[in-house]
């Protein structure tokens, strides 16, 4: 047993609001006592502000390999175009890649807030489609890369055997994604297995998209669930809801409430393009939403009908999907920017409970968040210690307290103003930069030429 860390903040934003002078005792990596109003101890370390680690909802880790790389006027300039060029890199990316990849990926996620990561990972055989003699093997450069940087996971090994709606078969380019049931039952348990190596790691499963599975397969897939969390891709592009009327006679979101209980352990990624009635079908279920409103702003998937949804008391989380960006604050900036340019007015997502913009949004993705990767979040005792401080002498927060350091967190300064990370009691980022930030950039420097070969 490692001795206790104590760590004293100015304020703090605990479950039921600010409070000053916070001491957190940190045991063995959990929060072990909260003292509100405290007196600070020779030992105890003194930061200014201190909010909760932020949970990253959806990844697709090796996709930072080509961060800025898809810029380009195609032939088909839209999201399909650009998944051309996401099928040539992961071609191209192998076990030692893809640990080098995310461990920067995790490391840069760590640098901005978010403590935990859901990785949608749908990689798992060589660059021939033939399954590899350990069927996790490129789950476990991911696990690798989570040990290594310090994130907490929650793996979601995918779930893809098709082309497009009504079974078609899949493409060349789909050839290192693709599994039967069988192998993907054995595939999740290797996962399970390989993530118990780490703190706190969790494995889902996730149905890649209504396109890539079939209605038998899928509710295979919900048995091998259980209760863990369940992730899918859904109406995140209107040619994807288009094939899916042309097929079922009906919309995608439409068609799964209509055929599968979708409960409070599902998240729906994107759900881009829904009307009125899909959208209170998914608050009244309880399911989380996926928001990766930087990934699409740069795909052109549209926006997500947020502000409605909000008010029929839909759950949200946000993502960084494609890690062409990787920046806590500004996912949820340009959550609300992109409600007040669609809405025409300020102040959209702020919610009955806080007239606060900033907490608004920080809260319901970070409980929303905790909910979708089948964990918990919060300063809380018993919670896994996972706190972010921000910089109480940047001119951003100058005269700030309370919920207006969030606001400045969101609107003004950024990720900038985030100083030291603990994950899981580890203090893995100081003055805003990780630990191993060197190490592993020595990693990905190495790796990246090859991938851009």
């Amino acid at each position: 047993m490692t001795p206790d860390t104590k760590l004293r903040f100015d304020q703090a934003l605990l479950p039921d609001g600010w409070s000053r002078n916070v001491t957190v005792t940190v045991r063995d990596g959990r929060i072990a006592n909260i003292a509100v109003g405290s007196q600070a101890e020779t030992s105890t370390e003194r930061h200014a502000i201190g909010i909760p680690g932020m949970n990253n909802v959806h990844s697709h880790a090796f996709q930072r390999a080509m961060a800025g790389m898809a810029e380009r006027r195609a032939s088909e300039d839209n999201f399909w175009g650009w998944r051309d060029q996401v099928y040539r890199i992961a071609a191209r990316t192998d076990p030692d890649s893809l640990r080098a990849v995310a461990a920067l990926a995790q490391i840069e996620m760590l640098e901005c807030g978010f403590t935990r990561v859901g990785e949608f990972h749908y990689l798992h055989h060589d660059r021939n489609g033939r399954p590899y003699s350990d069927l996790a093997n490129m789950s476990r450069a991911l696990f690798d890369a989570a040990a290594e940087s310090g994130i907490a996971l929650t793996h979601l090994p995918v779930f893809y055997a098709h082309s497009d709606f009504g079974g078609a078969p899949p493409e060349f380019g789909q050839r290192r994604f693709v599994c039967d049931l069988d192998t993907y039952a054995d595939l999740l348990d290797a996962c399970v297995s390989g993530a118990a190596d780490l703190p706190d790691a969790l494995v889902g499963i996730a149905p890649h998209s209504l396109r890539a599975v079939t209605p038998g397969e899928l509710h295979r897939l919900i048995d091998l669930a259980g209760d863990r969390p369940i992730h899918i891709h859904i109406a995140e592009q209107l040619r994807e809801v288009e094939l899916c009327r042309e097929t079922t006679g009906t919309s995608p979101v439409r068609w799964l409430f209509e055929n599968f209980p979708v409960t409070s352990n599902w998240c729906l990624v994107h759900a881009t393009h829904i009307d009125p009635e899909e959208v209170a079908a998914i608050a009244r279920s309880k399911a989380v939403v996926g928001l990766c409103p930087i990934t699409e702003a740069n795909l052109g998937d549209g926006i997500f009908p947020a502000k409605d949804f909000i008010f029929a008391g839909g759950r949200y989380a946000i993502g960084t999907d494609s890690n062409v960006l990787i920046d806590m604050p500004e996912e949820m900036r340009l959550l609300e920017y992109g409600q007040r340019l669609a809405t025409r007015t300020r102040s959209a997502l702020a919610t009955k409970d806080h007239a606060s913009v900033g907490r608004s949004i920080f809260e319901s993705a970070l409980y929303g968040g905790a909910q979708a990767l089948g964990t918990s979040s919060g300063l809380t005792v018993g919670a896994a210690a996972d706190i972010v401080s921000l910089d109480g002498n940047s001119l951003y927060v100058l005269g700030r307290n309370d919920d207006f350091l969030l606001d400045s967190l969101l609107f003004s300064a950024g990720s900038k103003i985030i100083d030291c990370v603990w994950r899981n009691g580890i203090r893995v980022v100081s003055n805003g930069v990780h630990a191993k930030r060197q190490i592993i950039e020595e990693g990905f420097r190495k790796i990246l030429p090859r991938l851009m070969e």
